[in-house]
């Protein structure tokens, strides 16, 4: 199957994965942490936003270098790009985090290292099964197109 996406696909497809995060996120962050579900709800929708943004703006940057330095999306090129992105989320969302929850830096860390350790399996668990999904969808609208 053709890999292609649109870009109405692609926006629903970030939507369905954010929506769902902050669906996950904000009460197992409410309960974990002792706060109100709006309280940690409005920071999961921020850094959902942030990160988004950060999306866009870092690959549209990382774009533009590859273009400019010719490098090849390597197995360290990836994994430095990762490691990239996720400093400069991480230079987001700590500070928000600790302002909007009254703790330290230290603590907001922690908080968002546990944060990235819930997405690395969710990001895997949601686009495994969104491709499934995708696929079993095509393959049944290209039959009904046959019949």
């Amino acid at each position: 199957m053709s890999p292609h996406r649109s870009v109405k696909e692609r926006f629903f497809h970030a939507l369905g994965f954010e929506f769902l995060a902050i669906a996950i996120c904000a009460p197992l962050g409410a309960w974990l942490l002792g706060y109100p579900l709006t309280h940690i709800g409005l920071l999961t929708l921020m850094i959902s936003l942030i990160a988004m943004t950060w999306n866009m703006g870092f690959n549209a940057l990382f774009d533009r270098a590859q273009h400019r330095l010719g490098f090849d999306r390597t197995l360290l090129v990836r994994a430095l790009h990762a490691l990239l992105f996720e400093i400069g989320l991480l230079l987001a969302v700590v500070p928000l985090a600790a302002w909007w929850l009254g703790i330290g830096l230290w603590e907001a860390f922690v908080l968002d290292v546990g944060i990235a350790l819930f997405f690395l399996p969710y990001t895997f668990v949601f686009n495994w099964t969104y491709d499934h999904l995708r696929e079993w969808l095509v393959h049944r609208k290209i039959g009904r197109a046959q019949a």
